[in-house]
């Protein structure tokens, strides 16, 4: 990957709402240009998708965030892949990763409420026959996702305390 193409995926990550000029203009490139290393980066999974990073807090909507901690016992017929495709089709996983560690997978879940979390859970992951063991970790505050910080920064309010 050349220097201009990871600039290109480096703003991309910071501001995906850019437009192609915008584009242009940090990553030296013109616009054609731009635009054409998209459509490849596109064509070749590179580029997954362009989300929206919400914080939910600031709506009216109530929506419940998870991490499900996923141990697994693997068969000769049933490898990390087979597990994570079934997972992965469910519409309330956000994001799941195999990891190292105590634990298999890190599947990342969002709700309308702590039940449909913990339903997800109960019939759609702990029953997989590689399934032994499933923690689930709610989230209680986000303070940044995806490099944004969801802080306004305002005023430190703690009392100071000196010696």
């Amino acid at each position: 990957m050349d220097e201009q193409t990871r600039s290109l995926l480096d703003a991309l990550a910071a501001n995906a709402r850019e437009s192609a000029a915008d584009l242009a203009r940090q990553t030296d490139l013109d616009e054609a240009e731009v635009e054409a290393r998209l459509d490849e980066l596109e064509a070749a999974g590179v580029l997954r998708g362009y989300a929206a990073l919400i914080d939910w807090d600031r709506t009216d909507q109530q929506r419940v965030a998870a991490i499900v901690e996923v141990n697994v016992q693997l068969d000769r017929e049933t490898d990390y892949d087979d597990v994570a495709r079934r997972i992965a089709e469910s519409g309330y996983v956000d994001s799941l990763r195999l990891m190292s560690g105590d634990y298999d997978f890190a599947v990342h879940v969002s709700a309308d409420s702590m039940g449909e979390v913990s339903r997800f859970v109960s019939e759609e992951v702990a029953p997989l026959p590689a399934v032994t063991k499933t923690v689930t970790h709610y989230v209680m505050e986000t303070y940044k996702e995806r490099g944004v910080p969801f802080t306004d920064g305002g005023d430190d309010d703690r009392l100071s305390v000196t010696p």
